[in-house]
């Protein structure tokens, strides 16, 4: 005999819940390209010529951009294996608070990899002060856009 399952949350609450969980995987799906392709890209850099030449301040910087694009993978990934074991038994709403940090802290190690790759390569082809700013410019950037100006929007909306 089949095992009886729970029936499903209905209402308001669990299409809202529907929603969210929709709006999360998509949004994942966004960040994951942008980190596999990041990591693709790193893993393959070992095994060209020029690699020989990153002096040992410059592999460290490799070495930190390669470990933070794998855990962002790893984050950004893992909410949508978490759904796939736990898919019909009506546990979104967990899923979703999991997810939410999840995201937050792989889209941290993500921008800490792709400002840990800027650096590496504009250390390694060699840069005039004015790229040594926009190089900042641009690591500023991703704290601002991805962190500082939801968080800013977040607290002055919380009333």
């Amino acid at each position: 005999m089949a095992p009886v399952q729970a029936e499903a949350p209905r209402g308001p609450e669990a299409e809202r819940t529907n929603r969210n969980v929709a709006d999360l995987l998509q949004e994942l799906r966004v960040a994951g390209l942008g980190v596999q392709l990041l990591f693709g890209f790193l893993l393959a850099l070992p095994f060209t010529v020029r690699f020989t030449q990153l002096d040992g301040a410059q592999r460290d910087v490799y070495r930190l951009s390669v470990l933070s694009a794998a855990a962002a993978t790893a984050l950004l990934i893992s909410p949508v294996a978490y759904h796939r074991w736990v898919f019909r038994r009506h546990q979104k709403d967990k899923l979703l608070r999991l997810a939410n940090v999840e995201a937050l802290v792989g889209l941290g190690t993500e921008a800490f990899s792709l400002s840990c790759a800027v650096a590496l390569i504009f250390s390694f082809v060699g840069s005039s002060w004015i790229f040594s700013i926009l190089v900042s410019v641009v690591i500023a950037g991703f704290v601002f856009l991805w962190f500082a100006l939801p968080l800013f929007d977040r607290i002055s909306t919380d009333h």
